[in-house]
């Protein structure tokens, strides 16, 4: 039981971090706001963060959870392509809403520069298990090529979306970026379908 609590602590630490950087900028928010706001304990809060700048790299937390939402609710008589195409539209739907580009252009620099972990690319991640079992599924019922492998369509797959979301973050959010992927992301996860489609 412990362990389940840990983690219920933990999300509402992060979970009451991202919406206060989200309402109030990251600047402008202090640990304190963020214990109040989760309601914990500075104790708490110190047992899994160093600090505020601890909490940067747990969007890819956040953004985990909005997948584990979708593979409950994913209508399951779409194909593979549909799917890939309804994740990328969910998540960035998610962005427009409640990640700004400061956020987002923060995690992208904490990725670039840390020696450890990085996020992102952690393939134990819900992300990239999802867009896993989309694509291995897909190539099993011929709907996605298989002269790649399912490890290349899903880095390929996994790169694109990235690279708009850095590219929303280079241009200061002056788009939406859900219809900016509405319009890329059919066209790029066309050349995933077999070739004689």
């Amino acid at each position: 039981m412990a362990k389940k609590n840990s983690r219920n602590t933990k999300g509402r630490i992060v979970s009451a971090a991202w919406k206060l950087f989200y309402e109030q900028g990251y600047d402008d928010t202090t640990v304190e706001d963020i214990i109040f706001e989760s309601e914990t304990s500075k104790g708490s809060f110190y047992h899994y963060f160093e600090g505020k700048d601890a909490l940067l790299g747990t969007l890819a937390m956040i953004f985990d959870e909005k997948y584990e939402e979708l593979k409950a609710t994913m209508d399951p008589d779409m194909n593979a392509a549909e799917k890939l195409i309804f994740i990328n539209h969910e998540l960035f739907t998610m962005i427009d809403n409640s990640v700004s580009v400061e956020l987002l252009g923060r995690l992208f620099s904490t990725q670039l520069v840390t020696r450890g972990e990085k996020h992102l690319l952690n393939r134990n991640r819900t992300y990239f298990k999802l867009v896993q079992q989309i694509v291995r599924e897909g190539q099993s019922r011929g709907e996605l090529r298989t002269d790649m492998s399912a490890n290349q369509i899903i880095n390929d797959y996994a790169m694109f979306e990235r690279a708009i979301m850095y590219d929303w973050c280079l241009a200061d959010g002056e788009y939406a970026i859900a219809q900016y992927g509405d319009r890329m992301m059919p066209m790029f996860v066309k050349c995933f379908l077999p070739q004689n489609n």
